[in-house]
């Protein structure tokens, strides 16, 4: 949620949402749902000796309302209501903030330690036009003595959105670009989303329709939706079969232009469905998760849909080169994400009021077990004016996971388009983010 740390302050009139959704231009200051849910609170009680902490975790992926009433003298009251699933409750007894944050990890497991090339700066917009482009982008920084460790390929640098595949023209040579990377001492991120296009020359699709390994409307026909290729179908990732196939496209001998180090963004993963209710697919939809057959609506897994897309991807990475640490960021998530990877706000927006949420965003998902995250510098959305793009990256190389990222339609950003103060500025900030990493 983009709100406050005090889940209390402001009171909402409306319960905070746990429903999983792409929120396009998403405002601050609002209950409603975004890209991801941990059903989790920690609470402060202060009384007459020393405060002492507790939690509350309620791990329900179907779609939930928690109801957070006024601060008042006698405390604070929280309201639970889930639509679908069973009671599962964790009480976690503390008595400090970080007790309670071990003793809710001792129930989600812990985070993995990433690359740490990935604790570096990461470079992306929506999209790198092609390898000259994408070239050019890592001479530049070398040229303005700026560091940067990983360069990001957003959706256009596939052919035709059909993932595990490269653009014929614009990335024919992806090898140039990885090597080029490479004797640079920097990685490359590819996105992979899990909408798979409906395209009988794509293998992928052929290959998850003919094994029986994608979801299904409610009458068992295969469904479909539209996303960024078109028309889609959608992997079933509740089912660990389709896991374990998601893995085996990540093979060397599969992906073309593979690396051991070829790492992954998984965005789109609410499931996002631009003509689905709400932007998502429909809740009377059927997975077949661990049952013989698709028994499972969707209405009861979908706060967990992006988290096994999250973990497949990562077994993946694993299967290909168990010898080298997996990087996956992921844009929906449920908790017990931070086992997985890196975690980002979703699509900001280059504005001063979410450069200033986006803090008690991270300390709010810190709160909840995901420390490796951050938010887009400076904001998705919209171009930033030169003294807020200063001001964010400023702020940002304080974030855990810190990348520049753009839309497509926002002018060129990298740091020597705003000339030579604000490079100067950049490089010095940055510079400090490296002074700091281990």
């Amino acid at each position: 949620h983009s709100s406050r740390l005090h889940l209390g302050e402001p009171s909402f009139s409306e319960p905070f949402r746990f429903y999983n959704l792409d929120v396009f231009e998403y405002v601050t200051d609002v209950p409603t749902s975004l890209y991801g849910a941990v059903p989790l609170v920690t609470a402060i009680h202060r009384g007459g000796g020393p405060s002492v902490a507790s939690g509350l975790f309620m791990p329900n992926p179907s779609e939930g309302h928690v109801k957070v009433d006024a601060p008042v003298k006698e405390g604070t009251k929280t309201w639970w209501l889930f639509e679908s699933g069973i009671l599962d409750v964790f009480m976690f007894a503390g008595p400090t903030p970080k007790a309670v944050m071990e003793q809710y990890h001792t129930v989600t497991g812990w985070a993995r330690m990433p690359p740490i090339s990935t604790l570096g700066k990461h470079q992306s917009r929506w999209n790198y036009v092609d390898v000259a482009d994408s070239l050019a982008v890592n001479g530049k920084f070398d040229q303005h003595d700026i560091p940067y460790d990983v360069l990001w390929l957003d959706i256009e640098h596939t052919d035709g959105k059909k993932y595990f595949t490269w653009h014929p023209t614009h990335f024919a040579k992806a090898d140039e670009l990885l090597d080029g990377l490479n004797a640079s001492k920097r990685k490359l991120v590819t996105i992979i989303d899990p909408h798979i296009k409906k395209d009988e020359g794509y293998g992928v699709f052929k290959t998850l329709q003919a094994k029986d390994l994608l979801t299904k409307t409610k009458d068992g026909d295969e469904y479909d939706g539209w996303c960024w290729p078109g028309t889609s179908a959608y992997a079933d990732f509740c089912n660990p079969e389709m896991r374990d196939q998601w893995a085996k496209f990540f093979a060397m001998d599969y992906y073309p232009h593979n690396r051991r180090d070829l790492y992954t963004w998984n965005d789109m993963n609410e499931p996002s469905v631009f003509n689905g209710p709400e932007v998502t697919m429909p809740r009377d939809n059927l997975h077949k998760c661990h049952m013989a057959e698709y028994e499972v609506e969707h209405r009861d897994v979908h706060n967990v849909y992006g988290f096994y897309h999250h973990m497949a991807t990562v077994q993946g990475q694993l299967e290909r080169a168990p010898d080298v640490r997996p990087f996956v960021l992921t844009r929906s998530f449920f908790a017990g994400s931070h086992k997985h990877g890196a975690v980002w706000t979703g699509d900001n927006q280059a504005k001063w009021d979410h450069l200033e949420r986006s803090v008690p965003m991270l300390v709010s998902l810190g709160l909840c077990g995901i420390s490796f995250a951050g938010a887009d510098v400076p904001g998705f959305f919209y171009d930033a004016e030169p003294e807020l793009y200063r001001r964010w990256h400023q702020l940002g190389i304080w974030y855990p996971f810190y990348r520049g990222h753009a839309h497509l339609e926002t002018k060129r950003r990298e740091p020597w388009m705003f000339g030579d103060l604000v490079t100067a500025m950049v490089r010095d900030q940055v510079t400090v983010r490296y002074q700091l990493l281990p």
